[in-house]
Order: C-alpha cells, then sequence, then structure tokens
C-alpha cells in the first residue's frame, strides 16, 4: 500500500467529503432528487435472491475454534472476499464469510446474531456493509449498536466504510449517493467514540486521497464496485493491514 490509514482520524467535514467521485449538482437538482424520494438515491430493490457467498457450518466451526474471524458483507464482499481470505491467510488468519448482494446491514446483523446463537463468536468480526443503506442512512447508528450488543465488549468489530457514487445514475442521484454515503461514515465515526472495541476501516478516506479522474477506472468500476485486481487488493490490504 501507498499509506496506512491506521491512525487516520478525520473529521465530520472530511467524513462527508471522503471519496467524492460525484459531478456535484446544482441546488435545484438537489432539491428535485428529494421530491422524488426521502434521501435521494432511490429504493434499495429486493435482494433476497442476489448472489451470496457462505461459508459451511464445518468452515465456520473451523474458523471460530482457530480464533479467525467472521465477515458479513455484499456484493462487493461477494466479489472481493475470496482473495480477502488468500490475503488474510498469509497473516494465519482463517475468514468464515457470509456475504450477499444488495444485501442492508439490518439483516446482516441478523445472521451476525444467528451464528453468535448457532456456533459463537470468534474475538474478531469483520463488518463490510453499509452500501446498501445509502437509500435509508438513518437506520445505521441503530444497526451498529445491535452489533457491538452482540459482540459485546471483549471481541474487537472491524467495520469499512462506504464509499457511493453511482456512475450509472444521474448527477443529482449521484451527488445523493456521495452525501448518504457521507452520513453513514459519520455513524460510524460516532459510533467508535461509544465503542472503543469498534475499529473503522477508512476505504472511504483512502479513495478521497486519489485524485477523482482516477477512481471510475482505476479502484472502482462503477463507483461502488472495486476493480480487479487494483481497487480489491487496495481495499482488502486496507482491511487487512487494519486488522493486524
Amino acid at each position: 500500500m501507498e499509506k496506512s490509514w491506521k491512525s487516520l482520524k478525520p473529521s465530520r467535514r472530511q467524513l462527508f467529503a471522503a471519496g467524492a467521485v460525484a459531478t456535484v449538482a446544482s441546488v435545484a437538482s438537489t432539491t428535485a432528487a428529494y421530491a422524488a424520494d426521502d434521501y435521494g438515491s432511490g429504493e434499495l430493490g429486493p435482494w433476497e435472491g442476489n448472489s451470496n457467498k457462505i461459508a459451511t457450518p464445518t468452515t465456520i466451526r473451523q474458523v471460530r475454534d482457530a480464533n479467525g474471524i467472521y465477515m458479513f458483507g455484499d456484493s462487493i464482499s461477494v466479489q472481493d472476499g475470496y482473495a480477502l481470505a488468500v490475503r488474510l491467510n498469509t497473516d494465519g488468519i482463517l475468514l468464515a464469510v457470509n456475504n450477499w448482494s444488495g444485501r442492508p446491514t439490518a439483516p446482516a446483523v441478523d445472521v451476525l446474531a444467528d451464528w453468535a446463537t448457532t456456533y459463537g463468536l470468534p474475538q474478531r468480526i469483520l463488518m463490510a456493509t453499509g452500501s446498501n443503506d445509502i437509500f435509508n442512512p438513518p437506520v445505521m447508528a441503530a444497526q451498529i449498536d445491535r452489533t457491538m450488543s452482540i459482540a459485546g465488549p471483549t471481541r474487537t468489530v472491524y467495520w469499512v466504510n462506504v464509499q457511493v457514487a453511482r456512475t450509472s445514475v444521474t448527477d443529482a442521484v449521484r451527488l445523493a449517493d456521495q452525501r448518504n454515503s457521507g452520513w453513514i461514515n459519520v455513524q460510524l465515526a460516532d459510533a467508535q467514540k461509544r465503542y472503543p472495541n469498534l475499529k473503522i476501516v477508512h476505504w472511504a478516506e483512502f479513495l478521497a486521497a486519489k485524485p477523482s479522474r482516477m477512481l471510475p477506472t482505476m479502484y472502482l468500476r462503477d463507483g461502488v464496485h472495486t476493480t480487479v485486481p487494483l481497487g480489491q487488493d487496495a481495499r482488502n490490504e486496507l482491511i487487512a493491514q487494519t486488522i493486524t
């Protein structure tokens, strides 16, 4: 990696600006976007039938017994999860995944609760979810609190913050995506003040440090998902640095 972001302590302004790849639309366009739906990014469609990657019960128990990491993610993790498992294995860390495309955070936390009851939890949990909450960003704080309650005070929860500015939508919606991403990231930053065992993986800030012209083609292929291998490797290495 070019630079470690472990010690980064972004301000609230930086969190809202982090990863800004959207073209800033006019005030009138932004107002029109809010008229279309509550938060400007549209609505989350059905996700239950989307692609997923879920570890077998045998793997989950092996990871638990080896004090590895449980991972709960969305479509970015469906794509990048295997490569992350390979990367973490170089540090002797095993990974059990529950990644589901299009899934927002609340049902991901439901699965965390189920795994806690069914299998028990290791000492480290990785949450790579939140990108699909841009459609309803105020829900995030409660889901973070749920996660931390399930994990308890002695386990470490690593949470990858979000950067969404879809290239397939209008400028006004793309701006809403960015604003809502910042809203989610501020809720994570606020939660970190309450939970010393919550560690944020600063993906949005990593992207914000890059020239905006590089993001769609070099690190992000559609304003959300990583390019392979450059974006994937960068995000996975950032996760690995934060964990290790």
